[in-house]
């Protein structure tokens, strides 16, 4: 039956999702039922076409990248992929009319990865993070607000600015996994070879503008999925701060996380606020 095989594809989105990333999972679940399954649904898409190009080393990523685009095209055009992940997303793809322009950005920005290195002027650099990052961010506020025109409009900028800074925030906090396995250096006019504490508070201070904007978008969002995407930008604000306060030296030289017991501590004040309507 098909509904079995919808079944077991979604189910399929929600394993990648808690598999790869605790902090993506926990936001979710604080989103409704109602919308939780597809944005599942988007992050097992994106993940999996991520996974191709940052970590199949020993594997011919052009290749699979192109398989997976060809794979991605049919699912959408046919509305069934035989792929698990891409038959989910194609589902939410078609519910929320996602604009095609959205996917195409991001497959381009994944397609980049395979073959460039740096982004040396500031044009470079935004182009790759509208379609590595911003246009995620679209895809699930069409989620959001359940295919609202005049809604997604009204958020559509502080969706995109919120998409932004956590794409840089992942930028800053891997940079040397980036840097030294896979040569690749995102921040245009910055030499990670000598990153010095000006140049890593010039990054900051562009995060936390973006953070400015996209938490006013939070405050508009549905009820539906304020809470779950609050507690998304919170993990990341979090993450932020450490960075603020760990030496340009030592963000080269390791990787700064949020240990789990501070997840759950930050859900705990971050539904406390949500509770006393102070979002």
């Amino acid at each position: 039956m098909k509904l079995i095989f919808d079944n077991v594809s979604k189910e399929c989105s929600k394993i990648v999702t808690k598999s790869y990333s605790t902090s993506f999972s926990l936001a979710t679940k604080m989103l409704s039922a109602t919308i939780r399954q597809d944005i599942y649904n988007i992050y097992g898409f994106v993940r999996f076409a991520d996974e191709i190009v940052d970590s199949f080393h020993d594997y011919d990523k052009e290749i699979l990248f192109n398989n997976f685009s060809k794979d991605l095209e049919l699912a959408l055009e046919h509305k069934i992929s035989l792929n698990p992940i891409l038959n989910s997303f194609q589902e939410t793809f078609h519910r929320y009319s996602i604009d095609k322009s959205l996917v195409d950005a991001f497959m381009k920005s994944m397609r980049l990865d395979l073959h460039k290195h740096n982004y040396l002027t500031d044009a470079e650099y935004k182009e790759y993070i509208y379609g590595s990052a911003d246009v995620v961010g679209l895809m699930c506020l069409k989620v959001f607000v359940k295919g609202d025109h005049e809604k997604y409009e009204s958020l559509k900028d502080a969706a995109m600015r919120l998409g932004s800074a956590f794409q840089k925030v992942n930028f800053l906090r891997d940079l040397k996994a980036d840097f030294e396995d896979l040569s690749r250096t995102y921040f245009p006019n910055t030499d990670l070879n000598q990153l010095d504490e000006a140049s890593k508070q010039a990054i900051i201070a562009d995060i936390e503008s973006d953070f400015l904007e996209g938490l006013q978008g939070i405050k508009r969002l549905p009820i539906e999925a304020k809470f779950g995407v609050f507690m998304a930008y919170r993990y990341y604000s979090q993450l932020l701060k450490k960075l603020k306060k760990t030496p340009a030296l030592e963000i080269k030289s390791t990787r700064i996380r949020v240990p789990n017991y501070k997840k759950f501590e930050l859900l705990t004040r971050s539904y406390v606020k949500y509770q006393l309507n102070l979002l």
